[in-house]
C-alpha cells in the first residue's frame, strides 16, 4: 500500500540554522583567545561576513598554520514574550590566519561543525546540509512582521486562540506569537508559572513572502468560522 508522504508542520533543524544565520545582526566570534562582537551584519547576516568552505580533503598536511574557530549566535523572539531566548548556534572551523576583526572582506572559514541548541534538545548539521537547504522566505522578515502584529492588530491574536486545540483554559494570563516560518505560527501561552508554545501550521508551506500574508487570513478566517467554546482572552 502506497503511503502518503507527511506534511512538514514546523522547520528541521538544519533549515532553523540557516535562518538564524541569515536574520542574526550580530554573533560572538571567538579566536586566538579572544572574543569579538560583531554587530555589522544587517542585511547580509553571518554568511555575509563569514565564507564556509567544506574541510581539507588533500592528502598530507595542508599548507601553513590553521587557526580554530567558533561563531555564537543567539536566536531571540522578537515580541516581548517570557523567556525570549529561543535557540542558540554554534559553528566551529578553522581559520588561515586569527580573525581580524578590522577587515571588510568575507572571512574564509573551514566548516568544522553546527549545532543548534534549544530548550528540548541539541542538534548537529553539516556543510552539506546548510548548502543544500533553501533559506526560510521568512527568516529575514519575521522580526519586522510579528512585531508589527503585536503592535497594531494584537486584538486577532486572542482570535488566533480558537485553533489551538485542546482549546486553553482560563489560566492563560497572555498569548503572544513567538515565531514565524515557511510552515506556520507558533503562538506563546503564558501562565502564572509556566508557558508552552502551539504551533498553527499554513495549509501549505510560504514560498515567496508575498504569500504569508493570504496564509495568515487564512487562518484567521478559519477562526473566524469556529464557534466560540469555553473561556479564551480578549
Amino acid at each position: 500500500m502506497r503511503r502518503t508522504p507527511t506534511r512538514a508542520s514546523a522547520p528541521t533543524a538544519v533549515e532553523r540554522v540557516r535562518s538564524i544565520l541569515a536574520a542574526a545582526h550580530s554573533m560572538t566570534v571567538v579566536c586566538d583567545g579572544r572574543h569579538t562582537e560583531v554587530r555589522r551584519l544587517d542585511g547580509s547576516g553571518a554568511l555575509g561576513h563569514f565564507h564556509l568552505h567544506a574541510p581539507f580533503e588533500g592528502t598530507g598536511v595542508p599548507t601553513g598554520a590553521r587557526v580554530p574557530v567558533r561563531l555564537e549566535l543567539t536566536d531571540i523572539a522578537p515580541t516581548p514574550v517570557r523567556d525570549r531566548l529561543r535557540a542558540r548556534v554554534t559553528l566551529t572551523g578553522l581559520l588561515a590566519e586569527p580573525y581580524d576583526p578590522d577587515s571588510t572582506q568575507s572571512t574564509c572559514m573551514e566548516f568544522g561543525q553546527g549545532v543548534l541548541e534549544d530548550g528540548s534538545r541539541r542538534s548537529y548539521v553539516t556543510l552539506h546540509e546548510l548548502e543544500a537547504t533553501e533559506l526560510d522566505p521568512l527568516a529575514t522578515s519575521e522580526a519586522g512582521m510579528l512585531t508589527h502584529l503585536v503592535d497594531e492588530h494584537a486584538e486577532l491574536v486572542p482570535l488566533l486562540l480558537r485553533l489551538v486545540r485542546p482549546l486553553p483554559d482560563g489560566g492563560v494570563l497572555r498569548a503572544l506569537p513567538a515565531g514565524a516560518d515557511r510552515y506556520g505560527l507558533t503562538l506563546r501561552l503564558e501562565y502564572r508559572r509556566t508557558h508552552r508554545d502551539v504551533r498553527l501550521p499554513f495549509k501549505t508551506p510560504v514560498q515567496h513572502i508575498d504569500h504569508v500574508g493570504p496564509r495568515i487570513h487564512a487562518l484567521l478566517s478559519e477562526a473566524r468560522r469556529l464557534s466560540h467554546t469555553g473561556r479564551l482572552l480578549t
